[in-house]
């Protein structure tokens, strides 16, 4: 029996390693506190879209894209050493910004929600 498809397996594999990798290896400053929140890997096992959130400003999110492309061929090579693949997919990495709006729309339906006065008659 398997347990999900392929690309999903390979892609929460690419997930924990990059995640490792990215906070015990890669010594660049410009990556500050990033996560990797998912990993989507195509049919054909060549490409994978890197989805990852970081703390800071849209600068801070500038900089730490820029750092991620630099370190690319140091995560591909490390992810070549620790999966056993012919060949490692194409790292893309995209901000995820998912989180943004979830938290976005958690704060309008807080300002939307209205606490009931004590003093209201129409209470009983």
């Amino acid at each position: 029996m398997t347990h999900g498809s392929r690309p999903d397996r390979l892609g929460d594999q690419i997930r924990e390693e990059l995640g490792g990798l990215l906070t015990r290896s890669v010594r660049d400053p410009g990556i500050g506190f990033v996560t990797v929140t998912h990993v989507r890997v195509s049919a054909d096992l060549g490409t994978a879209r890197v989805y990852y959130t970081c703390l800071g400003s849209d600068a801070d999110r500038q900089r730490t894209k820029k750092a991620l492309e630099r370190a690319l061929p140091f995560l591909r090579r490390q992810l070549g050493g620790r999966l056993r693949l012919r060949r490692i997919p194409e790292l893309h990495f995209t901000f995820d910004e998912s989180i943004e709006r979830h938290d976005r729309i958690e704060r309008l339906l807080n300002e939307l929600h209205i606490t009931p006065d004590d003093d209201d008659p129409n209470e009983p």
